[in-house]
């Protein structure tokens, strides 16, 4: 990032530091990294930076990646990187690569809501070779796994079956919620590539190791009950059961936590274009106004892009006063379509 700009840095970061426990000694460490005064770093700059990942990724699943991305890729510059060069133990060291692994993951993963592809691809790259160095299977597998979600979304199912693959390949002694959470994929992505068997192999397994995960303990930050029936709709819909994934995204919408915003909204958007297809007007419209009344709350590449599509195909039944009262509400300025 341009050194100019730290001030604003410093201004965006400022607002994160109520949830940061000991905000006055991270600070002093991050001033004294970007003057170049840090020699050393040991256990607290890790969980720093530790800290600073889970704080950025709350705020992207609550409002969106706008934001929350440029201060996730001036941490990355201005703080993680002198740390990773700043001398260090052999385990503070790998701790560290860790932690920028996950930073990595999360900075791609905000760059594909964005829609930048590219951009997106380096920071995932970054990512796995630094969760290589650092031995971290999770972060290379969770990695692996985002790469075929974004190629699944883009429709390039056989490069997302490979690299679904990989990550499970990468794996093999995986809990049962990080099985469940590499199966589900695998089988989103087989059943891209037409591959009816295997999709429906690998959504048995994910539900399954669901069922061992859920019996062990409840949790909603990572794969859930509601992430697991997602994948359920994503399925059937590939498979031509339309009807099938209606329900099952419906199931999925009950058991979401409803904080995290921006997915609620794509996929509310992503229900109420099936239910459309079935000829189910009415329904799409009340689905779609759910969408409509979050949106305004997150900055979202994908969020603008269903809503413009929302637009798009309501567009041509705007002689149906429901259509055209959804129509109206979701006006938005022209800089966020």
């Amino acid at each position: 990032m341009d050194p100019s700009r730290r001030s604003v840095l410093g201004a965006g970061l400022f607002s994160v530091a109520l949830t940061v426990p000991g905000w006055t000694d991270v600070v002093g460490r991050m001033d004294a990294v970007q003057t170049g005064q840090t020699q050393h770093i040991g256990m607290p700059e890790v969980e720093m930076v530790i800290a600073m990942t889970e704080r950025v990724s709350e705020l992207d699943d609550e409002f969106g990646g706008r934001h929350a991305r440029p201060m996730a890729a001036a941490f990355l510059v201005n703080t993680v990187s002198p740390y990773l060069r700043a001398d260090a133990s052999e385990s503070v060291r790998k701790a560290m690569m860790s932690a920028a692994s996950d930073l990595c993951y999360l900075t791609g993963y905000m760059a594909v809501d964005e829609g930048v592809h590219g951009t997106a691809q380096q920071y995932y790259l970054k990512a796995l070779e630094l969760a290589g160095a650092a031995e971290d299977h999770l972060t290379y597998c969770t990695t692996l796994r985002g790469m075929s979600v974004q190629a699944v979304d883009l429709g390039h199912g056989r490069e997302a079956m490979r690299r679904a693959d990989a990550a499970a390949a990468a794996s093999p002694n995986a809990g049962p919620r990080m099985r469940a959470f590499l199966a589900g994929q695998q089988a989103h992505a087989a059943a891209q590539t037409g591959d009816r068997h295997k999709a429906l192999m690998y959504l048995k397994e994910a539900e399954r190791a669901m069922e061992k995960a859920e019996s062990r303990s409840k949790t909603f930050g990572s794969y859930n009950p509601s992430s697991l029936t997602y994948h359920v709709g994503q399925v059937l819909y590939e498979l031509g059961d339309i009807r099938g994934s209606i329900a099952a995204l419906g199931e999925s919408d009950r058991l979401r936590h409803h904080s995290f915003r921006r997915n609620r909204v794509r996929y509310l958007s992503m229900l109420a274009e099936r239910q459309l297809e079935l000829g189910h007007l009415e329904a799409a419209c009340d689905t779609w106004g759910k969408a409509v009344e979050i949106y305004p709350l997150v900055q979202s590449g994908q969020c603008d892009q269903s809503m413009a599509n929302m637009r798009a195909r309501i567009r041509p039944y705007l002689k149906n006063k429901v259509a055209r009262q959804l129509y109206e509400r979701a006006r938005v300025p022209a800089d966020r379509l």
